[in-house]
């Protein structure tokens, strides 16, 4: 019997049982360069971040804002790898993946945002911080630490930051599965010991150190990748090419089918990348500079560093959807699979090793700014004692680790993109209003600025459970709710006072101008973009029509081999693709385990000579064939006489794509019997047995279990399309 699962809109989830991954006898090599390089290069990592405790003080200012001395290329460092981490490596790869060329919106929307956060929200952030003394983004809410409106921003960013570190430890967590194997609750379990040992060691000088160093190794790692991957696929022509066969949209600059227009699309990125003046992790690092000064050319060093690691990702994306076009591919282990396809061990090793230790590092950084926030507004009487503060560091990294495997379990859950998205903007849309009518010197007192934070939390919270953010990201209605807010409740409470602090509120006549300013540019683009805009970027390219389609079935063994099993026992084989040469080069479209047996009871009695009381009960033999979160269970009984057999497969292939198919494009079918890399990876067999014993007066029975053969093999596909 057959389990085909099949669904070209969905991404695969990949499973989070522990599992036992046998590595390849025929390439042990390999495997040792892998994990030699990968551990290498973590522990020159550590011993970076670890280095810090060579000069670090222990006191509560050091170990929050590194005492304001930091060099301004070691910030603006550390402050692009906090900034995009794991989100970078992992959901924007996998963004990319999805939206094909439409995402240079994200991109230069985003970069324009951050420009304007620098010049403009960082200065007033980094002059009321040193004058003030604050060592956390909620202290600027308010005119007084501790006050009711610095404590509601402090417990909204710890609940959001613990959620951005979350994704941060998923997204360590799939590099670690991807690569080496391993389960990813393993990879984030590992991510929670080194995130407490960062803090521990030198709090944000030790964060800001590493970070340095991976930023450093990354972009090196990531121009390596994507020059070997542009040469493995054809270079830019190629590119585009391969694109264009899967999607014709993939490679339009427009997006398809956005329900609420283009300009809001576009503009929720702006406002995203905006928000960056939202994030405590990264204006913690805008804390630690000395002068304003010191700000102008941490921003120099910020971008020089940042716009070509975003050019060059954007690129490694657009490939990683070259390669790998099967229907169940998840999109966001585009980069490292993309690694293990193009590079060898070493580098690899070096790839997972700047995934790995960039998300950490950036997951410490939250965790620091969850603790800055809790000692300095939730629990002030705390904030100068060190003991105490590294308690409440440990608490948060736990309460992160937490979510970041409950969201394994959850639908969607692990998705790094998603989860930053929300992280991200949600921390933007409730700080980045205050900041703005604080910067105008606008004083809103302790019930208008809770209320904006309110506001935005729910408008956040509420566009995602209606699903609207799949249309515009959040940063529309959490930022919107907050003005409206702040605008509402400057006309109920003080209409005196210019809702823009020191600036006057144009007359009818400016403002009619500025209303006609907005509304007939954009107008004209949504009109255009109603009119001409492209169909579903989900829909596969190319013309329908009628094929025939001729498939090929093969198989290739994983496994094989004998075992006894008890009655009421249960065994588990383990396998791994690793053993099969050239796996990646094979299209597996399933996996079918046979297992074969007879009977061996045994009878001894005198009354055993009676007709029928020697004959022996059958035995029930079970197997259940693992691979992911698929998986397939098949019984069988033996008998006395010739030995007996059954068969369990799980495929993942759509059967209704071979032989006459009418109605579909030459790259839905290929989508549907391509698997795209899935098959690769670890299996595992279950074998149990219940035994049933015969026997009559006189005549007793004996049965501990059975012998079992097994046999597993990798189901293959070729397959040809021609025209009916």
């Amino acid at each position: 019997m057959a389990f085909v699962i099949y669904s070209p809109s969905s991404a695969l989830v990949v499973a989070s049982i522990p599992l036992l991954i046998v590595k390849s006898l025929m390439h042990p090599v390999v495997d040792l360069v892998l994990v030699g390089s990968f551990l290498l290069f973590m522990t020159a990592f550590a011993g970076v971040g670890l280095a810090s405790m060579l000069v670090k003080e222990d006191t509560t200012d050091d170990y929050l804002v590194a005492g304001r001395g930091m060099h301004p290329a070691l910030a603006a460092l550390s402050a692009v790898s906090t900034w995009n981490s794991g989100y970078m490596f992992i959901g924007f790869i996998g963004f990319t993946f999805t939206m094909g060329y439409s995402i240079v919106w994200i991109a230069f929307g985003s970069m324009i945002g951050q420009i304007l956060a620098w010049l403009w929200l960082y200065k007033f952030i980094q002059q009321s911080a040193n004058e003030r003394g604050l060592r956390s983004l909620s202290s600027l809410v308010s005119e007084a630490t501790g006050s009711p409106e610095a404590k509601l921003a402090a417990m909204l960013s710890i609940l959001f930051l613990s959620v951005y570190a979350a994704a941060q430890l998923t997204s360590g967590g799939k590099a670690l599965y991807v690569m080496l194997g391993w389960s990813e609750v393993v990879g984030i379990l590992i991510g929670f010991v080194l995130v407490v040992a960062y803090c521990y060691a030198g709090g944000i000088r030790a964060s800001i150190w590493t970070d340095a160093a991976q930023s450093s190794v990354m972009i090196v790692g990531s121009s390596l990748l994507c020059w070997v991957a542009m040469g493995e696929i054809g270079g830019f022509d190629g590119l585009h090419s391969g694109l264009e066969e899967q999607n014709a949209n993939l490679t339009s600059i427009v997006p398809a089918d956005l329900g609420f227009g283009l300009t809001l699309w576009a503009f929720a990125f702006f406002l995203g990348g905006l928000s960056v003046a939202g994030q405590p992790q990264v204006v913690s690092r805008v804390m630690t500079l000395g002068t304003d000064e010191d700000r102008k050319k941490a921003m120099l060093w910020f971008f020089a560093w940042q716009t070509p690691f975003l050019l060059i990702m954007v690129i490694i994306g657009l490939a990683s959807r070259v390669v790998f076009s099967g229907a169940d591919f998840d999109p966001e282990l585009g980069l490292p699979m993309l690694a293990m396809e193009t590079l060898g061990p070493f580098w690899v090793g070096l790839i997972l090793a700047s995934i790995f230790a960039a998300t950490m590092s950036t997951a410490d950084s939250q965790v620091l700014a969850c603790t800055a926030a809790f000692t300095d507004d939730v629990m002030p009487e705390i904030s100068q004692d060190h003991k105490k503060t590294k308690t409440v560091t440990l608490a948060v990294a736990s309460f992160a680790t937490a979510i970041s495997i409950f969201g394994l379990y959850v639908p969607g859950g692990d998705s790094v993109f998603s989860l930053v998205v929300l992280a991200v903007y949600g921390l933007g849309s409730i700080f980045v209003p205050i900041l703005i009518i604080r910067w105008a010197e606008y004083e809103p007192d302790t019930t208008h600025t809770m209320a904006m934070m309110i506001a935005a939390l729910t408008g956040v919270i509420a566009w995602r459970l209606m699903g609207l953010n799949n249309e515009v990201f959040e940063s529309i209605p959490g930022m919107g709710a907050a003005f409206i807010t702040h605008f509402v409740m400057n006309k109920i409470r003080s209409p005196e006072i210019s809702p823009l602090g020191r600036y006057d509120w144009p007359d009818d006549r400016k403002t009619r101008a500025i209303a006609a300013a907005l509304i007939i540019p954009f107008g004209a683009v949504e009109a255009t973009y109603a009119i001409s805009g492209p169909d579903s970027v989900d829909s596969v390219s190319g013309s329908s029509g009628d094929w025939i389609v001729e498939a090929n079935f093969g198989s290739e063994q994983l496994a094989d081999g004998f075992e006894y099993v008890n009655d009421g026992e249960t065994i588990s084989i383990n396998m791994h693709t690793d053993s099969i040469e050239d796996a990646e080069d094979i299209n597996i479209v399933g996996v079918r385990a046979t297992l074969t047996y007879s009977e061996d009871e045994t009878s001894s009695g005198i009354g055993c000579n009676a007709p029928g009381a020697s004959n022996p009960d059958p035995d029930t033999i079970t197997s259940t064939m693992v691979y992911n979160e698929m998986n397939m269970t098949e019984s069988g009984q033996n008998s006395d006489g010739p030995p007996s057999s059954h068969s369990v497969e799980v495929e993942w292939y759509d059967s209704s794509m071979i032989g006459n198919v009418s109605n579909v494009s030459k790259s839905q079918i290929t989508m549907g019997l391509d698997s795209g890399g899935i098959g690769l990876g670890a299996y595992a067999l279950d074998i149990s047995v219940s035994v049933g014993t015969g026997g009559a007066i006189g005549c007793t029975h004996t049965d501990d279990g059975e012998d079992v053969e097994y046999l597993v093999e990798l189901i293959t596909l070729e397959y040809s399309i021609e025209p009916a």
